[in-house]
């Protein structure tokens, strides 16, 4: 029997649209990723369809985004073709909801309370409309990575806890029951074995003190990756500037400047050319330039996406991702004593 590779897992998202620092600091990334380590890795790719309702959206579209930004991991370049990239949906393997079930029961109500992003989400909410669902979200999370020994979860500042948490449930699961779960590497293992990719952060356009974001109900600062070009080169001509009038990288003076300038040069522009210059329109212009052009580009692959074969990856992933996560959880039942040997 060969040996099991080492299971580098990442979520991919599962509703809302998708735009530019999403592209950047997260998707980009998570590709070159797969391509450089798949066949030293099995790389493990879930849509967190059971996470993205923790929080109110529309259920009666959340099928539809699913498939529409599976289409855009392809279109960005995710390999459809290799052994060991695995696509698949968190609903449609039982044992998350299972193993979930089975460690609340092993996880403490301070524990939970204590997780940042619960404060930070629920203070947005009325308390009767914040869900058990969003204070379980590590848990679930928790159950995501364990039932596939994974080790390498790549993760944001905002789910370092909710790692931490995972290794905390793991180690004592092992220590009551044995060794039943791999522990995953610790935030700082993460962060090396990653690098930091995946931290990049492209600021609002129209409030540059802030991330680029779903968030911004108006739209107006956030580049989506399915806007046409036009609107694109319409938001950046009018995205918030200064009355400085001398173009300097320097975030804390000039934010916004500093944002554009940071867009143009991960576009493929020289923003050394602009420091110093006196107007702003020019880099307005060089820089919704070169969005435009990887918009044109980016959108002629995803109408391109042949989603029967996404279909079929979706359908062998969950087939093949059945399998390994049914034999975790029943080497827990066992444990736990809800089966016999």
């Amino acid at each position: 029997m060969p040996m099991r590779k080492p299971v580098i897992l990442t979520g991919l998202r599962a509703n809302n649209a998708l735009h530019i620092g999403n592209y950047l600091g997260a998707l980009k990334p998570m590709i070159d990723l797969a391509k450089e380590k798949a066949g030293d890795y099995q790389i493990n790719l879930f849509i967190p369809d059971l996470h993205s309702f923790t929080t109110p959206i529309d259920h009666s579209q959340l099928q539809t985004q699913i498939h529409q930004n599976l289409a855009v991991y392809v279109a960005a370049g995710l390999p459809m073709n290799h052994d060991d990239i695995h696509i698949y949906r968190q609903s449609f393997i039982p044992a998350h909801s299972e193993l979930t079930v089975i460690l609340n029961s092993f996880t403490g109500m301070g524990e939970m309370s204590r997780m940042t992003q619960f404060k930070d989400k629920s203070a947005q909410q009325h308390e009767d409309r914040i869900s058990v669902g969003l204070f379980d979200y590590p848990v679930l999370m928790a159950s995501d990575i364990l039932l596939y020994n994974a080790e390498y979860v790549p993760v944001g500042d905002d789910q370092t806890q909710h790692l931490e948490f995972t290794r905390d449930i793991a180690q004592r699961i092992n220590s009551k029951f044995g060794n039943i779960f791999t522990v995953p590497k610790s935030v700082q293992e993460q962060h090396s074995f990653f690098g930091k990719q995946q931290g990049l952060r492209i600021r609002d356009l129209q409030n540059p003190a802030k991330k680029m974001s779903k968030s911004d109900e108006t739209g107006k600062g956030v580049l989506f990756l399915s806007d046409s070009p036009e609107l694109i080169r319409s938001k950046i001509m009018s995205a918030t500037t200064d009355s400085l009038s001398d173009i300097q990288y320097d975030y804390s003076e000039q934010p916004g400047i500093s944002n554009l300038l940071d867009i143009l040069e991960l576009f493929g522009g020289e923003k050394k050319s602009f420091i110093g210059q006196k107007q702003y329109g020019s880099l307005k212009q060089a820089t919704a330039d070169a969005v435009c052009a990887f918009i044109e580009d980016f959108q002629g692959r995803f109408n391109q996406v042949d989603t029967d074969a996404i279909d079929k990856k979706l359908i062998a992933g969950e087939e093949h991702m059945n399998t390994q996560a049914t034999t975790t959880l029943r080497a827990v039942q066992n444990a736990v004593g809800l089966r016999s040997q």
